[in-house]
């Protein structure tokens, strides 16, 4: 949806808004938590009786799925050039026999039901190596009347129940004035700041691992980019198809590839949304990176997409396309703004 013009009054949304250039001026952030010690409680909600709530977390089901088809590639709608911000590389060495990017991950928050669910997200290179990038409703709630969700961690690498590279707290989150304030799903995305990573010992005490862009790397960014980009797409699928199958546990990393369209949604305020081809199921999958130039011996690539609904193009009660927001300059300008956030360490 085209950006709905609105004057702001000097101080509107003062407590939203952050120190930025003026081409940022669409972004607004959100604590997503007060303080060091409740960042602490946050982990260990998350860590204790052997991660049970992790493991007992359920797929993110609000607006996973929408009515689409494809339009002409014209429809795609650029605001600039293209741009590039490269991909970082992890400081440190990880399995030898790992297949897919450990910068992609599952993000984990308790919604206004009280139950934990999660989500696909995945690490972004960032001026302090603590970025999170996924679908802007896994982030802010669309639902009940609450600003964000709560209790909100990234897991990079997450499989069957385990945290490989410990787990993040979110302190700071990002996203579009437009979706933050109208719900326009053209700017359904958000990044997130976290914390460095911590992990739980046997008495309970938490142990610094670091940050996450030392530990996992961060995923680089490509806007403005023409319909017809090849991308590889990493997500937790989970839910069924219409027809009922469940060809997906969400335990483990999936992948597909194809080439990006144009999409005309019918269902939802949007008309900047482009798709993939893609079996991925919608529960599980929302916040699943798109990455064109996917280097496969290094597992990095440029984010370029992030699933915030599948469809059934076809009828045949089978999801087939995965959407997302078109990434143009506006997004660049959100993702400037949450690039310069610092966090630290909760421990």
């Amino acid at each position: 949806m085209k950006r709905m013009l609105v004057v702001l009054a000097a101080g509107l949304l003062s407590s939203s808004l952050v120190a930025a250039p003026a081409w940022a001026a669409d972004a607004v952030t959100d604590s997503l938590v007060p303080d060091i010690a409740t960042a602490q409680q946050v982990a260990a909600f998350w860590l204790g009786d052997g991660g049970a709530n992790l493991r007992n977390a359920t797929p993110y089901n609000v607006q996973t799925v929408v009515v689409g088809e494809r339009v002409p590639t014209a429809g795609v709608p650029a605001d600039g050039k293209s741009g590039y911000i490269a991909p970082l590389a992890p400081s440190t060495s990880g399995p030898p026999n790992v297949k897919t990017p450990v910068a992609s991950g599952k993000v984990f928050f308790v919604d206004a039901d009280g139950r934990p669910h999660w989500c696909t997200g995945t690490a972004v290179h960032s001026a302090y190596r603590n970025l999170v990038a996924t679908a802007g409703h896994c982030v802010y709630d669309i639902q009940g009347n609450a600003t964000t969700l709560d209790k909100w961690v990234f897991v990079p690498g997450y499989s069957a129940g385990t945290t490989p590279w410990g787990l993040y707290v979110g302190k700071q989150a990002s996203t579009h004035y437009d979706f933050r304030t109208y719900t326009d799903h053209d700017r359904n995305y958000a990044f997130v700041n976290v914390y460095s990573g911590v992990v739980s010992s046997p008495s309970g005490e938490l142990t610094d691992l670091g940050r996450l862009g030392d530990n996992v790397g961060g995923q680089g960014l490509a806007f403005n980019l023409t319909a017809g980009t090849s991308v590889d797409v990493f997500g937790y699928p989970a839910g069924p198809h219409p027809d009922g199958k469940q060809p997906y546990t969400g335990e483990t990393i999936e992948s597909s590839s194809g080439p990006t369209f144009g999409m005309r949604i019918t269902n939802l305020p949007a008309d900047q949304i482009i798709g993939v081809d893609s079996r991925f199921t919608g529960e599980g999958s929302l916040g699943s990176s798109w990455l064109s130039s996917y280097d496969k011996r290094a597992h990095l690539g440029y984010l370029n997409g992030i699933t915030t609904s599948v469809s059934d193009t076809d009828g045949n009660l089978r999801y087939d396309t995965s959407v997302s927001p078109y990434f143009d300059g506006q997004l660049r300008a959100v993702y400037g703004t949450a690039s310069g956030i610092w966090t630290g360490s909760i421990v």
